[in-house]
């Protein structure tokens, strides 16, 4: 368990010593290491596996076509931070400490640097020590846990880094990194290992020499390597293929036709990420650890509106991008491998974020480590081929004032602008939200409002009207 100290203004950082049984013992296939892949804007339509004709994506194909592919799995909210708090803490959007990447009241004021170099100030809530995550979950249970890049949990708060919120080992970058230091997306010049600010000497002075997809990768690499005797939790989130599209390697170019320079960039970005995913596993298999090692692969919301939707078809289809509750914005990959355990499936079980916290806990047995109040259930037996009943329960999101959207079975109601009516869906017959039938089934809308005002909590940092003082 992570205990944090504050001194003098120093956030410092211990982890409880395992007894020597938990630190010898092996991960196996019944209680097996997790790797954990997220993708960053990746449209539901990127990879081949999930329909794309054009992204070549050999490895995280293969993943797919030996294990278990859903098709109806949801991101925890259609932009990146609530996501990922989503997915580390169990809770949905009406439930979770971060319901959007800034907040009207509270949190901490910085100022924010977009991938083109804009600078605004904006108000961001961020994890607190009282938030249990994913890793102190698996923690009680012997698992060493890693991060690697990408946390977007830390809000203004440099205190608040994965390494100070249930993670053993953290490398990349957080959003303080950004306001103090500039550009960090694809070639970094500084990147934290811990608490230390380290340099990538290679990248000085803007060179683009090490892409951050490799530097990631083999952070991931060497902390499998010094952990592959104990079991362990890794957490990897890629940047690809967020905005800016910066990919200097053109190996692929003349393969991706007659596109735009930044959808040829947008295609490599991600053929870059699963080439990266491939040396991943090979680490993974040249140690021996393939078979006690679960592999799961995801991406933390839809396609951003710069993508090259049309060009690519990135959202299959679906309604919708990044930053909208309609199913292009929501609906992601997940693939989920291991072999001899998990077996070759397509499912269509209507799963999403909150549901990984309680899964992963009843893989590694940490179940009784769950705090109280999470919204996700445990799908852990269909992975290996049983039968959950996922579809009875409502999943839920909310931009709190502005959007809305819960799933129940093969009904959706969903509305993406402040203070309009919710429309109404039968996703099963229409996964486009082409035909609103709000006013042919009045009483399944009314259902489901009733249970969406329910699964929505008051947060202090987004009251809405009437909340204020409560």
């Amino acid at each position: 368990m992570k205990t944090n100290l504050l001194l003098s203004g120093v956030v410092l950082s211990y982890t409880t010593p395992l007894s020597a049984q938990q630190v010898t013992q092996k991960a196996t296939p019944e209680r097996p290491n997790i790797v954990f892949i997220l993708a960053d804007d990746m449209g539901y339509g990127d990879l081949h596996c999930y329909g794309n004709e054009h992204i070549k994506t050999p490895n995280i194909d293969r993943l797919a076509a030996t294990g278990t592919r859903f098709t109806q799995c949801y991101a925890g909210s259609g932009i990146s931070s609530p996501s990922r708090c989503s997915l580390m803490t169990g809770k949905n959007t009406g439930n979770t400490r971060i319901r959007d990447n800034q907040c009207p009241v509270g949190g901490i004021e910085g100022m924010k640097i977009s991938p083109r170099g804009d600078t605004t100030y904006i108000r961001r809530a961020n994890l607190l020590p009282e938030d249990t995550t994913i890793a102190t979950v698996l923690g009680t249970a012997g698992y060493r846990s890693c991060l690697v890049n990408k946390w977007h949990l830390d809000g203004y708060d440099p205190g608040a880094s994965p390494n100070h919120r249930g993670f053993d080992e953290f490398y990349g970058w957080t959003i303080s990194t950004v306001v103090s230091n500039g550009p960090y997306y694809y070639y970094p010049y500084y990147r934290f290992h811990g608490d230390s600010l380290i340099n990538i000497s290679e990248n000085a002075h803007d060179a683009h020499v090490r892409h951050n997809t490799e530097i990631s990768t083999d952070d991931a690499i060497a902390f499998i390597h010094r952990e592959k005797d104990h079991p362990f939790f890794l957490y990897l989130a890629y940047d690809a293929p967020h905005e800016p599209y910066n990919m200097d390697n053109t190996s692929w170019y003349d393969e991706y036709g007659e596109w735009t320079p930044d959808t040829k960039r947008y295609a490599a970005l991600v053929t870059h990420m699963d080439e990266n995913i491939g040396r991943l596993l090979g680490t993974i298999d040249a140690l021996g650890l393939r078979k006690n090692t679960i592999i799961i692969f995801a991406s933390d919301n839809g396609a951003a509106v710069m993508a090259p939707l049309k060009e690519l078809n990135c959202g299959a289809g679906l309604r919708g991008h990044k930053g909208q509750l309609y199913e292009g914005g929501i609906r992601v990959p997940l693939i989920v491998n291991q072999p001899g355990m998990v077996p070759v499936q397509e499912l269509r079980n209507t799963v999403y974020f909150p549901d990984i916290m309680p899964t992963l806990a009843a893989l590694t047995g940490s179940s009784r480590s769950l705090p109280k109040g999470i919204d996700g259930m445990d799908i852990h037996q269909l992975f290996y081929g049983k039968p959950v009943d996922t579809d009875h329960r409502l999943l839920y999101w909310e931009f709190p004032g502005k959007q809305r959207a819960g799933r129940k079975g093969d009904w959706k109601a969903v509305s993406v602008k402040p203070n309009q009516p919710l429309e109404l869906y039968n996703i099963k017959e229409d996964m486009t939200e082409s035909r609103n039938l709000a006013s042919q089934y009045p009483e399944k809308l009314q259902e489901l409002e009733r249970e969406m005002q329910a699964a929505h909590h008051p947060s202090p940092y987004w009251p809405l009207p009437g909340e204020e003082k409560k």
